[in-house]
């Protein structure tokens, strides 16, 4: 996978653990709360990527993003919505922390009072993912398959160069929508819509 330092456009500290010390859900989980200060990710194969904070306009692109979505859920009821903060443990054993997301609280009520203080052991039910300008795009589109091959029901790779956002569907089916106008939550999140060109614009 190539990810990149978002201060540096360096790729990205990416390490491979070997079989004699793979690290449990519970010391990978530790491992990141010592190392707040970097946003890490473990594909299911055990690589664990480390990546850098970043820049100030994905950052406030993604903060448009979680409180839309944040504004609709609160309003909604039916879910709940989380920041690219939020890990989740995907069923295929990858830990990943999309831009923003949003799982039933339907799902949310099965998990133990341990499971929600650490990564939330599910796929979610719907997910974002943020283009930045280092960012590759064929790495966020197998991160985008990747969830909806484990349980996601609607995602979206909204990418802000190019003015466009790739719909990813439970049904595998894909679209793509380019320029200004709206996309809608469908059947899975109803009533929830996001103006791309709010997004895609400069953000200051």
């Amino acid at each position: 996978m190539a990810i990149v330092d978002q201060r540096s456009g360096r790729p990205a500290m990416e390490l491979r653990m070997p079989p004699a010390i793979d690290m449990s859900r519970e010391q990978f989980f530790q491992f990141c709360q010592l190392n707040r200060d970097v946003r890490i990710e473990r594909n299911a194969e055990g690589g664990i990527a480390v990546m850098a904070p970043t820049g100030g306009e994905t950052g406030a692109r993604s903060v448009l993003l979680v409180a839309a979505l944040y504004r609709w859920a609160e309003h909604d009821g039916a879910g709940v919505a989380f920041d690219s903060s939020t890990g989740f443990e995907l069923p295929n054993g990858a830990v990943r922390s999309p831009d923003a997301a949003w799982v039933l609280r339907s799902r949310l009520a099965r998990l133990s009072a341990e499971d929600k203080a650490g990564f939330l052991p599910l796929c979610p039910d719907f997910v974002i993912e943020l283009l930045s300008p280092s960012d590759s795009r064929a790495a966020l589109r197998r991160k985008m398959q990747e969830y909806r091959a484990n349980g996601a029901r609607l995602g979206w790779l909204i990418d802000p160069p190019r003015r466009q956002v790739t719909v990813y569907r439970a049904d595998s089916s894909l679209e793509q929508r380019a320029g200004p106008g709206v996309v809608t939550g469908g059947t899975v999140l109803p009533g929830f819509s996001l103006d791309l060109a709010a997004v895609c614009k400069p953000a200051f």
